[in-house]
């Protein structure tokens, strides 16, 4: 079997998905920054975080069908056009200082909004260059790639932003163009031979729904995930409040978050070692409690206590996102994968949204300390459930891909 590293689709998607994702990553550091600038206002900045996730829970249902229904690589390149246009009429605004609040929270919405259309195909582009054996490893070679721009792309981000308020918006629209020259030159087909399927929307959404639901393991992960996703959400945004209260300035609060990104990035470079060798409910058991951390912060209410918190989740979570996104790309029917992904992603990232609304109330009406405790209590409610949960005792094995 060719290496992923020599397989040339392969390649030319992950170094697409590299340069954009650090664009994006620069940007989910800019966008509070440029809130609390602006305005002063942990609020607005929870509520601008909010529109940048609320579009998967709004549109990721019609995403999946999207992508089983129309050419998979026209809908990424048709996505990445629109983040081009929404991002730059951000910069145009703020280089005629012009920006308010009102645009920047629309503009993470489009730009939130394309994201899910992208994603989602992307899913079944990443099944089409790779083989069902190599997927686990393909998964985790993705979360190497977005490892690796949570390390460079959050320090980036700040530091433009030192520099300039609407520079890391430019280095965003320059990264969508290099996605889209790489997708252009993709020889594979992003999807099989299929037939035009003309049943109802709600239909179609449903046999999804349906092939997941049939699916204990993947069906509780997605649901203990919506969890996970809340907290996590919410903790960004709170170590973002509580690094400015501090003094830690732009650039800094990058690189705290870029060493998050080197311990993930380590984290994903062991992710295929790690999944030989330990279980799936191991796996996901392990992620769950490291969640509740935390907690460190509530004893010591210090910003580098809450960093130091959630570093070693930083660590465990790639080899879990491998092991199951793999494990459910393989599994997959082809003609089901953008409304599989779509509801298992959707219901994943349910709560993501909230987590910042949440965090950014709870902020503003009480301590970051209160807060965190919260958060807190939320891990460790989600670490008992899949302890406990029958359907994660009985996780399959990634064994079962090499006959896939």
């Amino acid at each position: 079997m060719t290496p992923l590293w020599r397989n040339r689709d392969f390649v030319l998607l992950q170094s697409g998905q590299l340069f954009s994702t650090a664009g994006t990553q620069a940007t989910q550091i800019a966008y509070p920054l440029l809130v609390l600038a602006l305005t002063h206002s942990p609020g607005r900045a929870g509520i601008v975080g909010f529109a940048s996730f609320a579009p998967y829970a709004l549109f990721a249902l019609l995403a999946g069908v999207a992508a089983d229904r129309w050419n998979r690589r026209w809908l990424m390149l048709g996505a990445d056009v629109v983040r081009i246009a929404a991002i730059g009429s951000l910069v145009a605004a703020l280089a005629f200082d012009r920006a308010t609040f009102a645009q920047i929270a629309a503009v993470a919405f489009l730009e939130g909004t394309a994201f899910v259309f992208f994603n989602i195909a992307e899913v079944g582009a990443l099944r089409s260059v790779v083989p069902a054996a190599q997927l686990p490893d393909a998964a985790a070679a993705e979360q190497a790639r977005f490892a690796t721009v949570t390390l460079v792309g959050p320090s980036a981000g700040g530091a433009l932003f030192g520099l300039g308020r609407a520079l890391p918006f430019v280095a965003d629209v320059a990264s969508y163009g290099f996605s889209i020259v790489s997708l252009l030159a993709i020889r594979t087909p992003f999807q099989e031979t299929r037939d035009t399927d003309t049943a109802p929307l709600r239909t179609q959404i449903a046999e999804g729904f349906r092939w997941l639901w049939g699916q204990p393991f993947l069906r509780t992960c997605a649901l203990i995930f919506a969890g996970s996703n809340f907290m996590f959400s919410g903790i960004f945004l709170t170590f973002v409040v509580v690094a400015k209260r501090h003094g830690i300035s732009s650039g800094g609060i990058g690189a705290c978050i870029a060493l998050f990104g080197a311990v993930a990035l380590l984290g994903s470079f062991l992710a295929p070692a790690v999944n030989r060798r330990l279980s799936m409910r191991g796996i996901v058991v392990v992620n769950l409690w490291l969640n509740a951390v935390i907690v460190a912060f509530v004893v010591v209410p210090n910003a580098y206590v809450l960093l130091a918190a959630v570093l070693p989740v930083s660590f465990a979570i790639p080899a879990g996102n491998a092991a199951i996104i793999g494990y459910r790309t393989a599994v997959t029917p082809d003609r089901l994968i953008g409304r599989v992904s779509s509801v298992a992603r959707n219901l994943a990232l349910l709560g993501q949204p909230l987590g910042p609304l949440a965090a950014g109330l709870l902020l503003g009406a009480a301590s970051p300390r209160v807060t965190v405790l919260f958060f807190t209590l939320v891990s460790a409610s989600l670490a008992g459930w899949g302890t406990l949960s029958p359907s994660i005792r009985r996780a399959p094995s990634l064994a079962e891909l090499a006959s896939a």
